[in-house]
């Protein structure tokens, strides 16, 4: 496929788990082993003291909110989740952890409902209750028709990418990493004959070459491939060097879009030899709705990302950031206020690219009244774009 553009909708966690389970129709049983936390419905009392009542049990779609009409607007060609949950009965907990995410099975209707292409696995929840939450987890998955990357029942499997299908007969290749850094234990790491993730201990520059290896010798003429990674601490817009260079050189071997994660809201992006680099794209769906301690990073504030890219070049087109607010375990459109709070601070976290005006893009609405909201979207262009 020559002169093509393909439009992806990446986002960062997706936390359908503990309290947000706790809200739909089928949940699984409450029972956590934090420090201070027992119970997974504590989660959705915090939310409400802080935003008001939640009408439990709420429609499957209801975490997403009104990002599925943003998506329904921006009609991505790939929309791709890195998936921070177990889908799973098991009651496995995973002894050397205190966090723990699972979702039951029957709640799955509340993942489909956004259409994802893709589930990411590769982080640092997926084995919250062990290989049997894991197998569970990919069978709930792959049972509603689901791709998933970064975790299989053996590396093969975990290490190889998932394949979607686009516009104009493209293809989009999902490869994914889960790392140390973000938490993921080293023996959660898949090998020949054990279940686990797609494992990165350390983003050195062999891990990169391997990863370019193996999407070398799958890509076709006209394919985008994206590298999803989890990796880093949870606060701060700090990005480590050695993430600065792993990422530059998964795009020097010929990869499109770094898709970076772990962080509870934006951190960097660049555009490097034309080509997106997203260092942290914020939580997307959670419960940490009334927790306190970070409110200078705005972590109620979530982005829809739209990156649009050449088929033949791999080059940014536009890059297009739905700005939206969690209230209630659910996504609403941002006010005008938290609109211009993030714009202002995307201007100081990215690099190569030139935000534009904050109104609709192509299939997109113009800016609207209601609740303060903007209706529109941010908008970057590369330098020289």
């Amino acid at each position: 496929m020559a002169g093509g553009v393909v439009t992806l909708f990446l986002c960062g966690d997706v936390m359908l788990g503990r309290g947000v389970d706790q809200i739909l129709a089928h949940p699984g049983r409450p029972e956590l082993r934090e420090s201070w936390v027992r119970d997974a419905r504590a989660y959705v009392e915090l939310a409400e003291a802080a935003n008001g009542p939640i009408p439990a049990p709420v429609p499957a779609a209801w975490p997403w909110g009104e990002a599925l009409e943003a998506l329904a607007r921006a009609a991505p060609d790939a929309r791709i989740v890195n998936l921070e949950t177990s889908v799973t009965r098991c009651d496995d907990f995973a002894p050397d952890k205190e966090i723990h995410y699972r979702m039951h099975p029957a709640n799955l209707p509340a993942l489909t409902a956004a259409r994802p292409d893709v589930c990411v696995l590769a982080n640092n929840h997926v084995l919250d209750f062990g290989r049997r939450g894991l197998a569970e987890t990919l069978g709930s998955l792959h049972g509603a028709g689901l791709r998933t990357a970064g975790a299989g029942p053996d590396a093969e499997a975990a290490y190889a990418p998932a394949v979607c299908p686009a516009a104009g007969g493209a293809r989009v290749l999902v490869f994914a990493l889960g790392t140390a850094s973000s938490g993921v234990p080293p023996h959660w790491a898949a090998t020949a004959d054990r279940p686990g993730v797609a494992h990165l201990p350390q983003p050195t520059a062999q891990a990169a070459a391997d990863v370019v290896r193996r999407a070398r010798r799958l890509r076709r003429p006209g394919d985008v491939v994206v590298v999803s990674v989890h990796w880093g601490s949870n606060w701060g817009y700090h990005v480590p060097r050695e993430h600065v260079r792993f990422a530059r050189l998964l795009v020097d071997g010929g990869v499109d879009v770094v898709h970076g994660h772990s962080s509870h809201h934006p951190r960097p992006a660049e555009v490097y030899r034309g080509r997106l680099i997203l260092y942290g794209c914020g939580d997307f769906i959670d419960d940490y709705e009334g927790i306190t301690g970070y409110e200078e990073y705005r972590d109620d504030l979530r982005v829809a990302w739209f990156p649009s890219v050449e088929t033949d070049t791999g080059r940014l087109v536009e890059l297009r950031m739905v700005p939206l607010v969690a209230r209630r375990m659910r996504l609403e459109e941002a006010g005008a206020a938290d609109v211009a709070w993030l714009r202002s601070t995307l201007e100081r976290l990215v690099t190569g690219l030139r935000l534009t005006s904050g109104t609709a893009g192509r299939g997109e609405r113009g800016e609207r009244g209601g609740n303060g909201g903007s209706g529109g979207v941010l908008r970057a262009v590369p330098v020289g774009g």
